[in-house]
């Protein structure tokens, strides 16, 4: 008789990611497309990797890996670089691609006088430590103002000095009458496994993670000779 796999679960993240990151899962053998497509309003699901997919908000996929809810999880770089926690990231999975950024209003420039004296900057954001961690290393005293909304509106309204948020394009900014300052963080999306899952069922998710690298490996370019087998 053979061994019964051991069962994987796994915390995926609602929206724009997950549309990303389903095709890439597929392509290294875990097809959990027709398992979304007909979930409706449910939020936890079977795999054919005999555990559950958990549909969770972006930010709380690290949480439930964490305490070990789910084995793997999708999350981006900017919600793990928000908290210090015990998690392997093995693989960057290259996917939603987008900036973090210090960004100010187009006719409200910060004056840096005040600042080199020790004044404190006004800072909105929906990341308060990844914040203070870049302007405290910079030596500027910032106040942070903790936002969950459209963080670009407390610049607009006069709240903040600055902000610090996500952007991919930068419309949103320039509709709104933004301009960057300065990059912080480029954040894609990484693989992630809770410590003890790894020891406990790793030839599985060895097995899943390398699957998952290939998977999200740039392709070769048949005319780079950098890039051929010699």
């Amino acid at each position: 008789m053979e061994p019964v796999a051991e069962p994987i679960s796994i915390a995926l993240p609602k929206g724009r990611i997950l549309q990303q990151a389903l095709p890439l899962l597929a392509r290294a053998g875990i097809d959990l497309e027709g398992v979304v497509a007909n979930a409706g309003r449910r939020l936890l699901l079977p795999t054919p990797l005999g555990g559950q997919v958990l549909l969770v908000k972006p930010v709380d996929v690290p949480t439930y890996v964490e305490h070990g809810i789910a084995d793997l999880g999708i999350a981006g770089l900017d919600t793990l670089a928000e908290e210090d926690r015990d998690l392997y990231e093995p693989v960057d999975l290259g996917i939603g691609r987008c900036r973090m950024v210090i960004a100010e209003p187009v006719d409200r420039p910060t004056d840096r006088a005040p600042l080199r004296s020790g004044a404190a900057l006004r800072v909105a954001t929906k990341y308060p430590q990844i914040a203070l961690r870049h302007y405290r290393a910079r030596g500027i005293q910032a106040k942070v103002i903790t936002l969950v909304g459209s963080v670009e509106l407390g610049a607009v309204t006069g709240l903040a000095d600055q902000i610090v948020d996500l952007v991919e394009s930068g419309e949103t900014l320039r509709q709104n009458h933004l301009r960057e300052v300065e990059t912080i963080l480029n954040v894609t999306s990484r693989l992630i496994v809770h410590p003890a899952s790894l020891k406990l069922k790793r030839a599985r998710i060895e097995a899943l993670i390398e699957a998952l690298r290939a998977a999200s490996a740039p392709p070769r370019d048949p005319g780079d000779p950098s890039k051929q087998t010699r």
